[in-house]
């Protein structure tokens, strides 16, 4: 009886523990999906011929966010939800990425998509310790403004000079800077987990020296292309 009762409980144990590392190699693969959309996001966006993020901006940029394919209505009743990606630029390049999820807002889906992919570009390092916290509001927690596209800043207003973050979106195509007023920020600990082993906020990821996981190649070296270590 006793050795029939081990026997159960060890399969039972050997069951659990598969199931276990079955899902977190699901999550893994999910958040090194999301990385590799981040990447095309950004490459296709800095590819369009004069309807990208002005190269002059994303020079001087101390952080990006990139979140692809927010989806409205999906977990927030009449909100908009998504997950995606925080770096910031480092004296020997762009950090690794902390996962970071954003939540309500206006995300421009009234373009008539059901998706949304959005660029942040955080400006200065009042705006960038900001993004540090356990959750800060856009306009509110810190200044933000529509970007503005092309190939090089044209529009010199006020509220561009003086916005910690710049934003961006894209629908079905069609690209343009859009104030995020009201969306919130928090790190996503479960997907940071997933690249990195335990639970972290982005604090601990981006200033720290960590290695970028290999999902993350494409997105850092299109930073790199794009803006070099070294602030303008």
């Amino acid at each position: 009886m006793k050795k029939r009762a081990v026997a159960t409980i060890s399969a039972f144990v050997i069951f659990f523990v598969g199931a276990v590392s079955a899902n977190e190699q699901e999550d893994r693969k999910k958040v090194d999906e999301r990385l590799q959309s981040s990447a095309e996001v950004l490459r296709e966006v800095m590819a369009a011929p004069d309807k990208g993020i002005p190269s002059d901006l994303l020079k001087k940029a101390h952080c990006a966010v990139i979140v692809p394919g927010v989806k409205k209505g999906a977990f927030l009743v009449g909100g908009q939800y998504g997950k995606g990606f925080l770096t910031c630029r480092k004296k020997a390049g762009w950090s690794a990425p902390a996962s970071i999820r954003v939540e309500g807002g206006s995300f421009g889906f009234q373009i008539g998509g059901e998706e949304v992919d959005v660029i942040m570009l955080v400006m200065n390092a009042r705006g960038a310790e900001k993004l540090m916290t356990s959750k800060f509001t856009l306009g509110g927690d810190a200044s933000v403004a529509a970007g503005p596209i092309g190939r090089t800043t044209t529009a010199q207003t006020d509220a561009l000079m003086n916005a910690e973050i710049l934003t961006w979106s894209r629908s079905r195509g069609v690209f343009g800077g859009i104030s995020l007023s009201g969306a919130t920020l928090r790190p996503d600990e479960d997907d940071n987990a997933a690249l990195y082993g335990e639970k972290l906020g982005s604090k601990d990821v981006v200033y720290s020296n960590r290695t970028a996981p290999a999902a993350a190649r494409p997105l850092l070296s299109l930073l790199h292309k794009y803006s070099p270590a070294e602030l303008s």
